[in-house]
């Protein structure tokens, strides 16, 4: 359903109290800068969602290259989405996949899996995601899937790509561990309603203009957040922009994260950090990368020698 942007009447089905809105953090990740928008004070996680970063566009005329060495995860998959440039991945899988916008890039960590990310020419604007995975698989074995073509719903006043879940009757056959939900909403001017699953959080980020969701205003460089049950969601735009829309079921146990780690406890992240620091190639294998390996930083907890 969509139309011009109106006042909510009573009959309208919009609970604006139940919509938190958090200003994002901004960080550098070796020279580009991004917007944290998840986590935030308070909200580690929307669903299996855990990590939200919104690489800020550079200058036009000398952009900020995307050069991330090697470094390892355990615990979640990585979710890659660009709006402009591309970029080159390649892993200890032996995988070696560029993307362009688009394109969906999911890496699936389980036990240990380690990777790199290398711009190549131009500014790289996209979004980097974790997803935390859940239990049953979390311990397994790492895996990489490249999505060149993704499925598309209209909304009526704008276009959304779904490349994880299902949105307005599409869905991405991308793998998900847990029930959840992720689209890039190209939206017009206007309105639109969407059916919400009750038994999911939702968090919405614009990435170049407001929106207002179920009746707050939410501006870019900041997570409008649903945490509570409902059964419709309201985007309304009062011009052109673009926005990132995340949900899911909450995770089934509280996540202990810490650097590249998602994990339970202290213990799993002292082991996986530890192998790191000692290369053990059976937990995370060499692979061909002209970026330098990142070494990762002492876990606070532990004491140096």
């Amino acid at each position: 359903m969509s139309g011009p942007i109106d006042t909510p009447t009573d009959e309208t089905p919009i609970a604006q109290d139940i919509v938190e809105v958090r200003e994002g953090r901004t960080a550098t990740i070796g020279t580009m800068g991004i917007v944290r928008a998840l986590p935030t004070k308070g909200r580690r996680t929307i669903g299996a969602w855990c990590l939200v970063d919104v690489m800020l566009p550079g200058d036009e005329l000398d952009p900020d290259p995307l050069e991330i060495g090697p470094h390892p995860h355990i615990g979640l998959s990585t979710v890659t989405w660009l709006l402009e440039g591309e970029a080159l991945h390649s892993d200890s899988l032996g995988t070696e996949q560029l993307i362009r916008p688009g394109q969906l890039n999911l890496m699936t960590s389980g036990r240990g899996v380690a990777h790199a990310e290398l711009g190549t020419g131009g500014g790289v604007h996209g979004i980097q995601m974790w997803v935390a995975q859940p239990e049953a698989t979390r311990h397994g074995n790492p895996a990489f899937e490249h999505h060149a073509e993704l499925p598309t719903a209209d909304l009526g006043i704008g276009e959304a790509t779904v490349f994880l879940g299902s949105l307005a009757g599409s869905t991405s056959r991308a793998r998900t561990d847990t029930a959840l939900v992720g689209a890039d909403l190209r939206l017009g001017a206007g309105a639109v309603e969407l059916a919400a699953d009750p038994t999911f959080e939702y968090g919405i980020v614009p990435i170049d203009g407001r929106v207002m969701l179920n009746g707050a205003v939410v501006e870019p460089g900041y997570l409008g957040m649903i945490t509570s049950p409902t059964e419709l969601l309201r985007l309304e735009v009062e011009h052109g922009t673009r926005a990132l829309l995340i949900g899911g079921e909450p995770l089934d146990s509280k996540l202990y994260m810490w650097w590249n780690f998602v994990a339970r406890t202290r213990d799993e992240v002292d082991e996986a950090w530890r192998d790191w620091q000692d290369g053990d190639t059976d937990r995370y294998p060499e692979f061909r990368s002209v970026l330098d390996r990142i070494d990762a930083p002492a876990p606070p907890w532990v004491r140096a020698d």
